[in-house]
């Protein structure tokens, strides 16, 4: 009999797992898919939002502010990429002003610091921004991350605490036992005393198997997003918003932590929740919009466009209860936006607020030493590089030449406590195919060393999950 189950390794899950290792518990981490962040956590905006903007009295706004004064130490105790570059929140004319006024306001009550500033302020600071804005909120403390980058640390950091991580382990029913719960899964059927629901855009599809009653309903509301390559100039060098609306925050223009500039997203409610495609009426929509914010935009420069599915719930706030019926069935559901940046408060509150009034916690005594995020080589100095590559030659061969990744940091990868089994677990790790080639160079000697790595055939190497072979038959 397990302590908890943890459904759904997204940036949440991964912080639930991390924090609540710290106990003496027997936990397990399920995940469909063959690596961790593999839904919204890998396609947003990347932002650890200020918490100005999400409705007084929500969770929202309470875990937004309180997330985002977290996630520098967090970052640094892994040594994953954190950059508090600052955002605008821009106003074309008069009415979208009053607006910026509202957002101060709100600004100021939360104890986030914020500035006004006019047209000529700003371009002192956006030399690129449009004459159509007239006024801007400045909030120095958005800052920008990687989430797939943090949820993969923290799961590796869980796992070396004693949970268990099921990779490529579905959910197909949940039943209650005296004692807890029966999860049936697509690798057998595991009980425990409690369930953590973090399924995303399925955490609906989860509550149901336990609750056909319950109330949750998630719909997908697809984001669809341009990436720029590095350019010789900086397009922009903050965050740049729109006045928000009732879609959202708006389209935006994000400088990257690796100096791409994403464009976008788009705000549609679509039927498929597994539907990433990108639409040229999306694109176009996007195209339109940035240019209300800036004057010239490079997208002769655009080297990839992609689109993520931020699950929609049906009370316009997080939902994080237990469930009415249910003792121990705990639902942490419609994580959109700010979710990212109010990710490491959630855990927090849901470990306070719901499984300490279920379970006795007890913190261990001894805890292993923090595994950081490994060092790319193209982020040391040229003496530490060589000296890598003296005590290892595979750090010396180039496999991606746009990013600089070597033959040995793969293979690292691949062999990491919680390992790098695909083409895209390779990619989020270390970047290759991310640059202005999107890996039409890189990816065929990818396939040869995850093939000889693995010890299997290159025809079984995938892009994600299984059945994404890249290649068909090898002659």
């Amino acid at each position: 009999m397990k302590d908890i189950v943890i459904i759904g390794a997204g940036i949440i899950g991964s912080f639930l797992a991390y924090d609540l290792s710290q106990y003496q518990l027997d936990i397990v981490l399920l995940e469909k898919n063959k690596d961790v962040g593999c839904g919204a956590t890998k396609a947003n905006s990347a932002i650890v939002h200020s918490g100005h903007d999400p409705k007084e009295g929500t969770l929202k706004a309470k875990l937004n502010v309180l997330g985002n004064r977290m996630y520098e130490d967090i970052c640094k105790t892994f040594n994953c990429h954190y950059e508090k570059i600052g955002a605008y929140v821009l106003a074309c004319g008069s009415e979208e002003e009053e607006v910026l006024k509202t957002l101060a306001l709100q600004a100021k009550h939360r104890e986030i610091p914020f500035e006004l500033h006019d047209y000529l302020t700003i371009l002192q600071h956006e030399p690129n921004c449009s004459d159509k804005v007239t006024q801007g909120l400045y909030l120095p403390s958005t800052a920008i991350i990687t989430p797939w980058e943090v949820a993969i640390s923290l799961t590796e950091n869980a796992m070396l605490r004693g949970c268990k991580v099921h990779l490529e382990t579905e959910v197909v029913n949940i039943e209650k036992i005296t004692a807890g719960y029966c999860v049936h899964t697509s690798s057998g059927k595991i009980e425990t005393r409690c369930v953590i629901n973090c399924a995303g855009i399925y955490a609906d599809h989860i509550a149901k198997m336990i609750n056909p009653e319950s109330s949750i309903s998630i719909q997908p509301r697809r984001g669809e997003y341009f990436v720029l390559d590095h350019t010789k100039e900086p397009v922009v060098h903050h965050i740049l918003f729109p006045v928000p609306s009732n879609k959202g925050k708006g389209v935006l223009l994000v400088p990257t932590i690796h100096k791409n500039v994403l464009l976008g997203p788009t705000s549609d409610f679509i039927d498929e929740k597994d539907d990433v495609s990108t639409t040229k009426t999306g694109l176009d929509y996007v195209k339109s919009h940035v240019h209300q914010l800036v004057k010239d935009v490079p997208m002769h420069q655009v080297i990839r466009t992609f689109s993520g599915n931020r699950p929609v719930g049906n009370t316009k706030d997080f939902i994080i209860e237990e469930d009415s019926d249910f003792s121990c069935f705990f639902n942490v559901a419609a994580i959109e936006s700010p979710g990212i940046a109010s990710a490491p408060a959630i855990s927090q509150y849901v470990i306070d607020e719901l499984v300490s009034k279920r379970l006795c916690l007890q913190k261990k005594t001894i805890l292993p030493d923090i595994l950081k995020r490994p060092c790319a080589l193209s982020e040391m100095t040229y003496e530490k590089r060589q000296n890598i590559i003296k005590e290892d030659s595979r750090y010396g061969h180039i496999i991606c030449r746009c990013e600089t990744i070597s033959e040995g940091e793969i293979i690292e990868a691949i062999h990491r406590p919680l390992p790098a089994l695909t083409v895209g677990a390779i990619k989020r790790r270390l970047r290759p195919g991310m640059g202005r080639c999107q890996g039409g160079f890189c990816e065929p000697l990818i396939i040869q060393i995850l093939a000889k790595e693995l010890n299997i055939n290159e025809n079984e190497v995938t892009v994600e999950e299984t059945g994404s072979n890249v290649l068909v038959s090898k002659r």
